[in-house]
């Protein structure tokens, strides 16, 4: 990308206004991170786990930028999440923290899509909460780890239409990204390109249709996804 114009690797330029966005990469497995920020569990009510909160989000759940996320007909407390996402680039498993970050490829942005009324215990993991087709935007592009000077100070805003609803820095999640990748290849291995969602900050913002999300994240860019009914 430069400014607002694609530059193929021969050199052909397109706006950023005429292309069909896909997905940056081909992702593999997507795990995310619960209640990874202590002012999210506050406003939830919730404690802090004693050990990380994982979760699936399952692949039919990934939608690129651009493309209309779906709310499900009798979902009323549809909201998004804005997400650091971290891509995995080689394959890991029982990692100590100290060397954690050399298997990192790189960063993008997530919509960790939830529907609220499907958080309960019952629905622990939240499958039926999070794993809605269109659930899980990822993108726009990968940015590589070397253009990330550091991943724990970034700012994160979400807005939906012109309203503000997150915002929040990296800076505050509860785990760091050694000690989460640290965790999860203690008992599982994770391969190249591999998605882990970090958490999110505080703040919600229900949607519907005809809204507009907009996720933004400090040196990756924006995350676009309008929302259409259910047909």
């Amino acid at each position: 990308m430069e400014g607002e114009e694609l530059v193929t690797s021969h050199g052909q330029r397109f706006s950023v206004a005429e292309v069909r966005w896909d997905l940056p990469f081909a992702p593999g497995k997507v795990l995310g991170l619960a209640l990874n920020y202590r002012d999210h569990a506050d406003e939830l009510g919730l404690s802090l786990p004693q050990e990380p909160a994982l979760f699936w989000k399952p692949n039919n759940a990934l939608l690129p930028h651009k493309e209309p996320v779906v709310r499900p007909r009798g979902v009323s407390k549809l909201h998004g999440e804005v997400e650091l996402a971290v891509v995995i680039g080689k394959r890991a498993k029982k990692l100590h923290p100290e060397e954690a970050m050399e298997y990192v490829l790189g960063y993008t942005i997530a919509n960790d899509l939830v529907a609220r009324e499907y958080v309960t215990n019952t629905f622990r993991p939240p499958i039926r909460a999070k794993g809605h087709d269109t659930f899980g935007p990822l993108g726009p592009v990968l940015v590589t780890a070397d253009e990330i000077p550091d991943p724990h100070n970034l700012r994160l805003t979400a807005y939906v239409n012109d309203t503000l609803c997150q915002q929040g820095s990296t800076a505050s999640m509860v785990l760091s990204i050694p000690e989460i990748l640290a965790y999860i290849t203690s008992f599982m291995t994770l391969e190249p390109f591999d998605v882990i969602l970090t958490g999110t900050p505080p703040g919600i913002g229900f949607v519907q249709g005809g809204d507009v999300m907009r996720l933004c994240i400090e040196g990756i860019g924006v995350l676009e996804n309008p929302v259409v009914e259910e047909a």
